[in-house]
C-alpha cells in the first residue's frame, strides 16, 4: 500500500503530468466542442471591444490572475475581479457586454455564488472552469470547461496542485486559441511587450532604422566624389540612390572598391546611376528586428534598406543597430 512517506517528488510531478494528459484527452474528445465555444465567445468579446473579466477565489484566484495576464499579453483585454472585493464595490469594473470567466474547482465557491445573479445579468456570457460539471456554478454557466483531476499532487490529496496546474494549462490553451482566431501576429505581440529582454528582441525595424536626415541618400545624377562624401558623412557603409522618394538602388563600400579597381582614376567621372546596384536587399518597416538580422546573416551583408511596398524609401538599418538588442 502506498503511503505518504513512500511518494517521491518525482511521483508528485507525474501525478500532475497525468492530470495534464487527461485534460488533453478531454480536449480531443468530450470537451472539444465546449472549448471551441468558449474560445469563439472570448474572441467575439475582444472583437467587440469588450473585456474578459476573470474571477476566482484562493488558489484558483491566483491562477485566474495569471490567465488574465496571458489574455492581455496576447491581445485579448482582460481584468481580474476578486470575488470577495466585488461585493464591496469592485463589481463596478464589470460592464454590460463583458464576458465572465470563473474558476472554481468545487463549483460551489460561496463568494462567486453570491455574485452569480449579477454576473449573469451584466455579463454577456459566463464560462466556468470547474472540476464539478454538475455544480451550482456549472449549471448556471453558458459554457463549462471540465478541469477535474483524479487526485491532487499532495500526500494528503487536499492541497490544490494538480487541479490548479490543469486550470493554468487550460487557460493558456484558451488564450492562445483566441489569439489564433483573432489573427494575433508576432508584430502585435511586440507592441504589447516593449520592455525587458523580450521587448528588445521584438523591436520593429522602424524603431531602429536611420531615418530622415540620417539616411545616406544621393540623386541618380550625383557625381562620384559627392557620393563618396555622402557615404563618409553618414558612416553606414552605403548610400541609397533615390528620386522623388522612391528607391532606385544603392552603392556600397564594396561597389565603390570594385569600381576603383576596375576604372581607377576614371571612376570619379561616373555618376550614381551608372554605379548603383539596382536590386538591393530591402525590408519593410514593420518587420521584426530579428527578421532583419536573419536576412543580413543569410545574405552576408551589414545593411538593409527599409522601404514600403511601393518602394518609397523609409530608412537604413545597419547591423550595429541590432547589437544592443542581444540578437548578435
Amino acid at each position: 500500500m502506498e503511503t505518504a512517506n513512500s511518494i517521491t517528488p518525482s511521483d508528485l510531478v507525474r501525478i500532475e503530468a497525468a492530470a495534464l494528459e487527461s485534460l488533453a484527452s478531454r480536449l480531443d474528445g468530450s470537451m472539444h466542442q465546449a472549448f471551441h465555444d468558449a474560445a469563439t465567445r472570448l474572441a467575439a468579446c475582444a472583437n467587440n471591444r469588450q473585456r474578459v473579466v476573470v474571477t476566482g477565489m484562493g488558489k484558483s484566484g491566483l491562477i485566474a490572475q495569471k490567465i488574465a495576464a496571458t489574455l492581455n499579453s496576447t491581445g485579448t483585454p482582460a481584468q481580474f475581479l476578486h470575488p470577495a472585493e466585488a461585493i464591496h464595490g469592485d463589481l463596478g469594473m464589470l460592464t454590460r457586454g463583458d464576458l465572465v470567466l470563473a474558476l472554481s474547482y468545487s463549483g460551489q465557491t460561496e463568494e462567486i455564488l453570491r455574485l452569480l445573479e449579477l454576473l449573469k445579468r451584466l455579463g454577456d456570457a459566463l464560462i466556468t472552469m470547474t472540476g464539478e460539471p454538475q455544480s451550482t456554478l456549472a449549471q448556471a454557466s453558458d459554457v463549462v470547461l471540465d478541469c477535474s483531476v483524479s487526485r491532487e499532487a499532495c500526500t494528503l490529496n487536499l492541497a490544490p496542485t494538480a487541479s490548479t496546474t490543469v486550470m493554468l494549462a487550460l487557460g493558456d490553451a484558451l488564450a492562445i486559441e483566441v489569439a489564433r482566431q483573432r489573427g494575433f501576429r508576432s508584430e502585435d505581440f511586440a507592441q504589447l511587450h516593449p520592455g525587458g529582454k523580450l521587448g528588445k528582441r521584438l523591436r520593429l525595424v522602424s524603431q531602429l532604422m536611420h531615418a530622415g536626415d540620417n539616411i545616406p541618400i544621393v540623386a541618380p545624377s550625383t557625381p562620384m566624389p559627392e557620393v563618396i562624401h555622402e557615404m563618409s558623412r553618414k558612416r553606414l557603409g552605403i548610400t541609397t540612390v533615390a528620386e522623388d522618394g522612391r528607391l532606385l538602388g544603392i552603392i556600397s563600400d564594396g561597389d565603390l572598391r570594385r569600381l576603383l579597381e576596375r576604372e581607377q582614376a576614371q571612376a570619379l567621372s561616373r555618376t550614381a546611376v551608372e554605379v548603383m546596384n539596382t536590386a538591393p536587399q530591402t525590408i519593410a518597416p514593420d518587420a521584426l528586428a530579428s527578421s532583419a538580422l536573419a536576412v543580413m546573416e543569410e545574405r552576408k551583408i551589414t545593411s538593409l534598406v527599409v522601404v514600403t511596398k511601393d518602394s518609397h524609401l523609409q530608412g537604413v538599418l545597419h547591423l550595429h543597430d541590432l547589437w544592443g538588442l542581444e540578437l548578435v
